[in-house]
């Protein structure tokens, strides 16, 4: 996965150094040169030094419709800009932009841009939203039995009934809105689902393996 990062403050850098651990390709952006020490001495991919939305700058970082592009600087003005020309204009689907305006937000994740806020779980959730299967597990019942683990749903699950994804899920967060997941409910790309299960029962979600019967 090639990644492109917009902002290299505490969200930023810890993404960009996650992501260039795992072995992903990545190009982080700042205005301040020095903003890169958050990287330290092991990171490999890219600096550029610039302005995030600058189309050039953004094609120098190699953009295409295929990469995720992530925009976590300070200001949620440049982030809404930078996640704009990206899927405007470069056709990119995976955008994560960091809005900390809640009605701002709402709208942007009805655009499909995914959006972000607290930098305690930012960089968390971003992780996620550029790998949709590395999502990270919430809650364990005290025997470690049972998990909640929060996946999102991909293009291929899209238009799949709850009762019908293989996963005992409990809750859909769609549009930043929480619902029960009723078993009727078809679910759309993007939704964020809260699956309770073994660890294996979720394992086998991920690898597209049925688990239909989990309790």
């Amino acid at each position: 996965m090639h990644t492109i990062i917009v902002g290299c403050g505490r969200v930023g850098s810890t993404v960009a150094r996650e992501l260039d651990a795992d072995g992903h390709s990545v190009v982080i952006i700042d205005r301040k040169p020095e903003a890169f020490r958050r990287l330290g001495d092991n990171f490999k991919g890219r600096t550029l030094t610039g302005i995030g939305f600058d189309r050039d700058l953004l094609t120098a970082a190699g953009i295409t419709a295929e990469c995720a592009v992530v925009a976590v600087t300070n200001g949620d003005n440049s982030n809404i800009l930078v996640a704009r020309v990206a899927r405007e204009m470069f056709g990119v689907e995976r955008v994560v932009a960091r809005i900390n305006d809640p009605k701002r937000a709402k709208i942007y994740e009805r655009l499909g841009v995914s959006t972000v806020a607290a930098v305690a779980w930012a960089s968390n959730r971003v992780m996620q939203y550029v790998l949709p299967r590395r999502g990270t597990t919430e809650w364990s019942d005290p025997t470690s039995t049972f998990h909640l683990a929060e996946r999102r749903v991909s293009a291929e699950l899209a238009g799949t009934k709850v009762s019908d994804a293989g996963a005992n899920i409990a809750l859909v967060v769609r549009n930043g809105v929480a619902q029960v997941a009723e078993s009727s409910m078809l679910l759309q790309e993007n939704d964020l689902i809260h699956i309770l299960g073994t660890a294996d029962h979720i394992e086998s979600f991920d690898n597209g393996s049925s688990i239909a019967g989990a309790q």
